[in-house]
């Protein structure tokens, strides 16, 4: 199913000797050795193209919270199919949805290709591949801007065989087209899916202190059968895992193994930042550092939680799978970007509730949500709440109220922690307001509080 004419052997050869190159130096086109930084916009922002002025704070914020449950089952659920798979899977009845995207939360421009075309894509470190939709298209969602024209592009280069190096990075990602033609084939649980052909172009991120930064030989999927529960102004995915095809795997060189990112309140007129490089180092005063733990055949970001300190008293973390098999006892919760409310498992979620309803100071209500949020407050001055902090392994953070607690319609505020018998969340409500430090080198995640509304 190739969709371009096969180039001469000569120029799959330099192709294939690009690719290798590219993985192991991978050097930025302008230079960059210390990396750079860009923008990520909440989908909830004013600066977001999906804000819509006449939906209120509360209104963002219950739709965020309704994601989060549909991402946790996302989670659970994550597949990878061939292309034959994603066919016999999907009909032509369940392309088009008006379910809520639920693969994440932060969106990220990029410009691909030569001359440059923008895309808006969902960054997310919950997926391994970049993709993008792709003319010709076959099966689309519908989409704001134009697909991007891989024949339009200079630099645009298709993987044109099944044992190309980097067609063998993620055997759970790429496919083999008839003709020897490398392709890919993804699936979420929420049965979105994209399907199309490996290749690589040039990508240009918009850096946030002026200028552009171009990086050449990008690997990613040109989509050409696509499907789900995306929204018109987003035009795919830009994969921010540890898998092998995930952009920070394929910057790993050149950025050492490093990025950082800061959240900024949802609806702050201000843009959250990620940084990619030595830049993205945190450290200092007040950082507190956990190890970041990989497991086999899982591409997420896994840290390990102790527990929870509610005022004096400290509830450990407990968790039994409903198969009563044995949990991993490293490596204990995924800290994701794109996923709001975090999911604790209900075992140890039980005496972590009872212990902030007996220290808090104020009036108990019901969820106005429908969220089923189980602890909320009338907010007003008598209102007291206690100290929490995640303890982390060799890392107590400190959670601010505003990160554990959100107000979810006037003058009530509902806990954003939530019980769960699935995989547990540290979600990007607990993540606000801290400068977040990934080394992929080191294996380690760092956290510093601070005003991410300020130049981080």
């Amino acid at each position: 199913m190739a969709r371009n004419c096969p180039v001469p052997f000569s120029s799959y050869s330099k192709l294939s000797l690009l690719v290798f190159i590219n993985l192991i130096l991978y050097p930025f086109t302008e230079g960059q050795t210390s990396g750079f930084s860009t923008h990520l916009i909440h989908r909830d922002s004013p600066k977001s193209p999906l804000y819509n002025p006449s939906d209120s704070n509360f209104e963002r914020l219950h739709d965020a919270f309704h994601r989060s449950f549909a991402r946790a089952q996302y989670f659970n659920k994550r597949i990878s199919h061939s292309r034959s798979k994603l066919l016999s899977h999907f009909s032509s009845d369940s392309i088009q949805s008006n379910i809520t995207s639920v693969t994440g939360d932060y969106l990220i421009k990029v410009s691909i290709g030569t001359p440059a075309v923008d895309v808006l894509a969902i960054a997310d470190t919950g997926s391994d591949l970049t993709w993008t939709q792709c003319r010709p298209c076959i099966q689309c969602f519908k989409q704001d801007a134009p697909l991007f024209d891989p024949s339009k592009s200079t630099t645009y280069e298709q993987v044109l065989s099944c044992h190309a190096p980097l067609c063998r990075l993620d055997p759970g990602i790429t496919v083999c087209y008839p003709g020897n033609i490398c392709g890919y084939g993804v699936a979420y649980g929420d049965k979105s899916f994209s399907d199309g052909d490996l290749a690589t172009d040039t990508f240009t991120f918009e850096s946030s202190s002026g200028g552009n930064i171009s990086i050449a030989n990008v690997a990613f999927g040109c989509g050409h059968q696509n499907g789900g529960t995306f929204e018109e102004t987003s035009s795919g995915i830009v994969g921010l895992s540890r898998g092998a095809l995930s952009i920070i795997r394929q910057l790993n060189a050149s950025i050492a193994g490093k990025f950082s990112y800061c959240l900024v309140p949802r609806n702050s007129n201000f843009s959250s930042k990620i940084h990619f490089g030595t830049n993205a180092v945190v450290s200092g005063p007040g950082v507190v550092s956990t190890t970041l733990y990989k497991k086999a055949g899982d591409t997420y970001y896994y840290l390990d939680l102790v527990g929870f300190s509610v005022g004096n008293t400290t509830i450990p973390y407990h968790f039994t799978k409903l198969d009563n098999s044995s949990p991993d006892d490293e490596g204990n919760v995924v800290l994701d970007s794109g996923t709001t409310l975090t999911f604790v498992p209900r075992q140890m979620y039980q005496p972590f509730e009872s212990e902030i309803i007996d220290l808090t100071k104020g009036t108990r209500v019901p969820d106005p949500t429908g969220a089923d949020l189980r602890v909320c407050y009338n907010k007003d001055n008598n209102l007291q709440i206690p100290k929490i902090v995640a303890v982390f392994l060799d890392a107590d953070l400190i959670l601010p109220p505003n990160n554990t607690f959100a107000e979810v319609s006037d003058g009530v505020v509902c806990l954003t922690i939530v019980p769960s018998d699935d995989t547990p969340i540290l979600g990007n409500q607990l993540q606000i307001n801290f400068l977040i430090g990934y080394d992929l080198v080191n294996g380690t995640v760092s956290f510093l509080p601070t005003d991410c509304t300020k130049n981080h």
